[in-house]
């Protein structure tokens, strides 16, 4: 199980070291514990969190990377909108240590559960904020993660607003990203790259939609 991350970390430009795999490993076994209980995800097999989430949170930790290095960032922040179980924004704090990530999460029962988690595997570098984007502001971040707020058009303005100028907002798409259906121009931004891709043992094209602040 192991391999099955460090191999598509491996494959999309990103070294995870085994102690990172091995503390999602551990954090995807407490989610698999408590997931009927507070209603985490419909995953039924530690197999499918890494395959189908974890590896999604690596994607993203990858481009972070690839972005901050091409401007010499050596630390920088990063906001996991929606953050739900903390997929995206876990994988990307155990990826990325040089990251501050902060977690928003809507659910109060949630934030629990992840301050938990926190708590449990020692994420240093992550803090839990019990808010909803466009309700609540947040510190602008270096770069704004969202996997499962909804379609662009509906997302963009929101997430964009909690972007640093200069920053990145990246935004999980499934196999039509309809970046053509809204120009991020009229938020002060612009699309910068589309990414297809797919997740191990799953076939369906999927894209990770980059979006600069300008």
């Amino acid at each position: 199980m192991q391999n099955k991350l460090t191999n598509f970390a491996r494959e999309n430009g990103l070294c995870l070291p085994p102690q990172a795999a091995e503390k999602l490993l551990s954090y995807a076994g407490r989610v698999l514990d408590k997931k009927s209980q507070l209603n985490l995800t419909a995953a039924s097999t530690l197999d499918e969190i890494v395959c189908r989430h974890l590896c999604d949170g690596l994607l993203g930790a990858a481009q972070i990377a690839r972005l901050a290095k091409t401007v010499g960032q050596e630390t920088f922040s990063v906001t996991d909108a929606g953050s739900g179980a903390g997929f995206i924004g876990l994988a990307i704090a155990a990826a990325l240590p040089q990251a501050h990530v902060t977690l928003a999460e809507s659910l109060a029962k949630r934030c629990m559960f992840l301050n938990w988690i926190v708590l449990q595997e020692k994420f240093s570098n992550v803090s839990v904020k019990n808010v909803r984007l466009g309700q609540h502001p947040l510190p602008q971040a270096d770069f704004v993660t969202e996997r499962a707020m909804g379609q662009l058009n509906d997302i963009l303005e929101i997430c964009l607003a909690a972007v640093k100028p200069g920053g990145v907002f990246l935004a999980y798409q499934g196999q039509q990203p309809l970046t053509e259906s809204v120009s991020p121009a009229r938020y002060g931004a612009a699309w910068e790259q589309v990414i297809a891709y797919a997740l191990p043992q799953d076939k369906t094209p999927k894209h990770l939609v980059l979006c600069r602040k300008v």
